[in-house]
């Protein structure tokens, strides 16, 4: 074996092992606080994993598929999804709007530069992070703030799904994080019934972000499939599922403040820190 093999070989198994092992706790993190954690992904591909922005923005999306798909199957085991029917026109207008702009959000990140797309990237990332941190100290549930006509609840429904969308398709996330906190307090949700909710409207806006980063070459490399997107997709759904197990020993408002400001943290290392390496340069 030639020295670029054996590189390239060394490259894959570190990638593989290391995967998995940053998905499993990444994945127990967002369980213990009903989110994917695709987020926190998303800086250890571009990062420690050695991808471009580019590149891992399509590859996060894959893992959140799979975590999303595997959610829906562990939370239809344990719960029932007879409370998710009164929120149904709500679920089916975010779906409309985030559909749209996941598959245009796709396209226009194929336009950006990588440099544009790291700058958004890194600004999305720190008002999630930001939203985290908030969120911990809000009420777990308030009334809606939206009127409950049913007009009122599809339009808005609609307008928050085209930034769900876009989010999703920039990210690479399923959008948990922006989608739970929307059905909680602009539709007056339980939290419990905004998880599953959530799940709902980010199969359908991610399965098209990955149709549609697929139909422009993402995946043509099969050795990131193997070595990234699967042991991080197990990795994940493992993590959640202990995550799961283990909800309601760790205050989750505590949990998302501490996570708002580590992912705020990596963030700017990883994508301002690249930036400014390529300033010097």
């Amino acid at each position: 074996m030639s020295a670029p093999e054996s590189t390239a070989t060394s490259l894959e198994v570190r990638r593989f092992r290391l995967s998995f092992l940053y998905a499993v706790p990444i994945g127990l993190l967002g369980g213990l606080i009903g989110l994917g954690g695709a987020e926190f992904r998303l800086p250890v591909l571009a990062g420690t994993l050695g991808y471009s922005v580019r590149q891992a923005v399509p590859l996060n999306l894959a893992v959140s598929l799979i975590t999303i798909a595997a959610s829906l199957v562990i939370r239809g085991s344990t719960l029932s999804f007879s409370p998710v029917i009164p929120l149904l026109p709500v679920i089916f207008s975010l779906i409309a709007g985030a559909v749209i702009t996941a598959f245009f959000g796709a396209a226009m990140a194929g336009k950006l530069s990588n440099e544009q797309l790291e700058r958004i990237i890194l600004v999305l990332l720190v008002v999630i992070g930001i939203a985290l941190i908030v969120e911990g100290f809000l009420p777990q549930q308030i009334p809606a703030l939206l009127p409950p006509a049913l007009s009122w609840r599809i339009s808005a429904g609609i307008l928050f799904g085209l930034a769900i969308g876009l989010v999703s398709s920039l990210l690479g996330v399923a959008g948990g994080e922006v989608i739970i906190p929307t059905l909680v307090f602009a539709f007056g949700a339980d939290i419990k019934t905004a998880g599953t909710a959530s799940l709902l409207v980010s199969l359908p806006t991610v399965l098209v972000g990955v149709i549609k980063y697929a139909s422009r070459g993402a995946f043509v490399d099969r050795t990131a499939l193997s070595n990234t997107i699967a042991p991080m997709g197990v990795g994940s759904v493992i993590g959640a599922i202990i995550g799961g197990m283990l909800v309601g020993i760790f205050p989750a408002s505590l949990l998302k403040i501490t996570l708002g400001v580590i992912l705020n943290i990596s963030a700017f290392r990883v994508f301002h820190k690249a930036r400014r390496s390529r300033i010097e340069i």
